[in-house]
């Protein structure tokens, strides 16, 4: 198993937010030119603005979506929120980056009120182009899992990513996804996957 793949076991992210998958496709997200690796421990500061994420693949013909979420919004301790939902673009074509895909909802920065949050960017490779034509109601309370299965994405093409930092919590409520009727998905591998850690400001706080 690759240092990668236990890093994401350890980290719990392969049971929380995807299940086990095979890496296919290369994912590189960088914060402010700094290269973001699984397991990388991040300041709130780090993550203001939105990331560059590159796509690996072959084809220019076909596309991904990313999805970037927070499993531990809005504490690890008492995860209600779990997922909260901080950046969806769908239609990225394969050999590209993010800037030449669609945003169908704009980079939310994460800002964990308490504790140390994993932030996980999971990678899927589409069916068509237009497999995800509207965004969810709701941030909070996404479902990963749920949305890949509701527009017929499978399992991610590349290794998850998580960081954790600080966010105001909103009110729990279900997403649109919980409630459909689950169908085995189309697409057997996931893509891509990256995970990272960031810090709620009272974290960072601490340690200074």
């Amino acid at each position: 198993m690759s240092m990668s793949r236990d890093s994401l076991l350890l980290g719990r992210v392969i049971g929380d937010v995807v299940d086990q998958f095979s890496p296919t496709v290369a994912l590189r997200v960088s914060y402010n030119g700094r290269r973001i690796m699984n397991g990388a421990d991040l300041r709130p500061s780090a993550v203001s603005a939105r990331p560059r994420v590159e796509v690996g693949g072959e084809d220019l013909r076909e596309f991904y979506t990313l999805v970037i979420v927070d499993p531990d919004a809005p504490n690890p301790s008492n995860p209600t929120l779990r997922e909260y939902l901080h950046w969806l673009v769908t239609d990225i074509p394969g050999t590209t980056d993010i800037n030449y895909g669609r945003e169908v909802l704009c980079y939310e920065s994460p800002r964990p009120p308490a504790g140390i949050h994993r932030v996980v960017f999971v990678l899927f490779k589409q069916m068509t182009r237009g497999a995800v034509d509207l965004p969810p109601l709701l941030r909070h309370n996404f479902s990963t899992r749920n949305f890949a299965v509701h527009h017929g994405l499978g399992a991610p093409v590349a290794p998850p990513s998580s960081a954790a930092s600080p966010r105001a919590a909103p009110a729990a409520a279900a997403t649109p996804y919980s409630r459909r009727r689950r169908h085995r998905p189309r697409c057997s591998s996931y893509l891509a996957f990256l995970s990272t850690t960031i810090h709620s400001s009272a974290v960072v706080d601490r340690r200074r």
